[in-house]
């Protein structure tokens, strides 16, 4: 279900590439809309990737229980996307990490995570689900890496240093991660009825964008070292 998150970490690089390219030349930044802000984080972050493997790990637990598991994992996930927010940029700085080689990270990460994903579902296998308490289910697998996956993050610290000191995109930036996160709890709550009508079209949907996934991640990953310049564009 991470295909959206390759768009998205692709959307993401031509962006980076359209900001530095904006800085070297001394001209404003390209404006990033909340509406596309809102596209390229829901695609990474939203609920799509969240209904199969939350209703197999509440099989046979009560209403309560699911809801308490939603609540905790959203606000680890909170925590999580807050540090990578504040953390990420000063990170980047002290390493001096082009925001393309973040990318190209974030491009391995999504191929190699895509290609896992559909060897499994064609050899017929499935991660087990370990029954655990409410807390540690909460923390690992749920909150991370299903709701904030690594290129999720990825995508935050990129934008947030493309805001550079712009504290009303920032507060933008954190308004659509909240809204998208109350999604993501919505679908947890109602996960079970779901996927009782849209189970098996969920899961032929999984197998298509898996492969398809594969071919995004290694779009970024070329995108990417054309904008570091490990590639060189072909001439003429």
């Amino acid at each position: 279900m991470r295909v959206v998150a390759g768009a998205s970490l692709a959307a993401t690089a031509v962006l980076a590439h359209a900001a530095e390219a904006a800085a070297a030349a001394q001209i404003a930044q390209p404006d990033v809309s909340a509406q596309k802000i809102f596209l390229l984080l829901f695609l990474m972050l939203g609920p799509i990737k969240i209904f199969i493997p939350f209703v197999a790990m509440t099989e046979g637990a009560d209403a309560a229980f699911r809801r308490g598991l939603a609540t905790r994992a959203i606000l680890f996930s909170a925590a999580a996307l807050l540090l990578a927010g504040a953390a990420g940029r000063t990170i980047l700085a002290n390493f001096n990490i082009p925001i393309p080689v973040l990318a190209l990270t974030g491009g391995l990460v999504l191929f190699l995570v895509a290609l896992q994903t559909v060897l499994q579902q064609f050899s017929g296998t499935a991660p087990l689900v370990q029954r655990a308490s409410e807390k540690s289910l909460a923390l690992n697998p749920l909150a991370f890496p299903i709701i904030v996956t690594p290129y999720g993050i990825a995508a935050i610290i990129v934008f947030v240093a493309l805001a550079q000191d712009d504290l009303a995109l920032k507060l933008m930036i954190a308004e659509v991660a909240a809204a998208i996160l109350l999604i993501d709890w919505l679908a947890m709550v109602f996960a079970h009825a779901v996927l009782k009508w849209l189970g098996t079209a969920l899961q032929i949907l999984a197998v298509v964008l898996g492969i398809t996934q594969i071919a995004l991640g290694l779009q970024v990953i070329i995108q990417s070292l054309f904008m570091i310049g490990v590639i060189a564009p072909r001439a003429g």
